[in-house]
This record gives C-alpha cells, structure tokens and sequence, in this order.
C-alpha cells in the first residue's frame, strides 16, 4: 500500500558486549518506521491522539538474519501492507551499509477510540492517503 525508507544508526548504548545492537532495539527502531511512514503521508501520531485515536501494538513478529554492529547505518523499508476492519499491519526490512538484510518483521496495531478504549475504523483521512498511494 505505502512503503517508506528510514535510516537510523546504531548508538554505543544500543549494544551489547559483544557490540551488537541489543535486540529488543528492534521493536523501537519499528516504532520509528511506522511514525516516519504515517509522516510520509501527511499523518503524524500525534494527530491521530488529537483526534481521539490510539494505536497499541496488538502484535510483533521479527526474524534475525545478521546482527547490526555499534555505528552501522541501518536502513528500515517500513511497508503498511494492509488495513482490514480495525486492524493495520506494518512489514519491516532492515539493511546494513552492505546491503545485507538484517532482519524483517511485521505489527499489527489496532486503531482504538481514546475515550471509549474500544476498537474504531480507521481515520479516513490515512484510508483516503493510502488509496491514493
């Protein structure tokens, strides 16, 4: 539907002894893709709080193929690959400098009405945006 490229470079304190990137960075570095993803559109978190919508993580998936290393340059393909009912789902690929793909995953967040904290539809103005993608 959308996909969006975010870089993000690994910090000292994002890794481990061994110098890789600890990870259960991964799950924030996802975060990143999906708000720089809505942004691409026009859309901001924030925006979506301001008009009494919420998305919480209903699920999240990741598969390892090779650590990042302490400074590496990552790049992050964040694709929304689907809205259905209340529900939409963000797929991740992320690179290092080589091209070598690191590891890939999905989310599943689920658009909640603030004051009711029951599931809603989608904001028609992210529905409009994608279809227009």
């Amino acid at each position: 539907m959308h996909t969006h490229e975010t870089e993000l470079r690994v910090r000292y304190g994002e890794t481990d002894q061994m110098g890789y990137c600890y990870y259960g960075n991964y799950a924030e570095y996802y975060e990143v893709g999906r708000v720089e993803a809505l942004r691409d559109l026009g859309l901001s978190y924030r925006s979506l709080e301001e008009s009494g919508v919420m998305l919480p993580v209903l699920e999240f998936k990741i598969k390892y193929f090779k650590p990042a290393l302490y400074d590496d340059l990552l790049k992050l393909k964040t694709t929304i690959a689907e809205i259905s009912g209340a529900r939409i789902r963000f797929v991740y690929e992320m690179y290092n400098e080589s091209g070598q793909k690191l590891n890939e995953g999905e989310t599943t967040l689920v658009f909640i009405n603030k004051n009711t904290n029951k599931p809603c539809p989608p904001p028609e103005s992210l529905v409009g945006k994608l279809k227009k993608d």
